[in-house]
C-alpha cells in the first residue's frame, strides 16, 4: 500500500501541474494559430509530460528538467526575442481597446507565466521533498537532458 505524500508535496505537485498545463495550453494555442509550428510544439510538449510524470514520482530528474527548460525558455523569451513583453503589451491593449490583434505573443506570455510557476514549484519540490542521495546531481542531469532535447528541437525545426 502506498502512503499519501505530505500536504506540502501535494501542493508543490499541483503547482507543477498548473505551470506545465499553462505552458501546454500556450503550445496548443500557438500551434492552432500558426500551423507551421504544430509538429515542433507537439514534440516540445513531451518535455512537460515527462516533467509532470517525474514530479508525480518526486524525482529530482523531473524537477531539474522542469526548472532548466523553464529558465532557458523564459530567458530567451524575455531577453532575446522579447515576446513575453510583446504579449503583455498586446494583452493590455486588448483590455483597453476591446480588440485582440496580436494573439500569438499573448500565448508566449501565457507560457512564460506557466514557466515562472514551474520554476518556483520545481525548486520547492527539490528542496522540501526529495531526500534521496545525489539529488543535486539528478537535478542537474534532468536539466541538462531537457536543455539538450530542446536544443535538438530548435536545431531540427529551425526555418531553412
Amino acid at each position: 500500500m502506498s502512503q499519501a505524500p505530505p500536504n506540502g508535496l501535494r501542493s508543490t505537485q499541483v503547482w507543477i501541474y498548473i505551470g506545465a498545463a499553462l505552458f501546454l495550453l500556450a503550445l496548443l494555442l500557438s500551434a492552432v494559430l500558426v500551423p507551421d509550428l504544430r509538429i515542433l510544439h507537439s514534440v516540445q510538449a513531451l518535455i512537460y509530460v515527462a516533467v509532470v510524470v517525474l514530479a508525480r514520482r518526486n524525482s529530482a530528474w523531473g524537477y531539474g528538467a522542469g526548472f532548466a527548460i523553464a529558465i532557458i525558455w523564459n530567458g530567451m523569451s524575455l531577453f532575446i526575442t522579447h515576446l513575453i513583453q510583446a504579449g503583455a503589451i498586446a494583452f493590455w491593449l486588448s483590455l483597453r481597446t476591446g480588440r485582440v490583434e496580436q494573439l500569438v505573443p499573448m500565448t508566449v506570455t501565457l507560457g512564460g507565466i506557466g514557466h515562472f510557476i514551474l520554476i518556483f514549484a520545481t525548486i520547492a519540490g527539490v528542496f522540501r521533498f526529495n531526500a534521496e542521495t545525489r539529488k543535486w546531481w539528478k537535478f542537474a542531469g534532468g536539466g541538462v537532458l531537457s536543455i539538450a532535447y530542446f536544443a535538438l528541437l530548435v536545431a531540427f525545426f529551425r526555418p531553412h
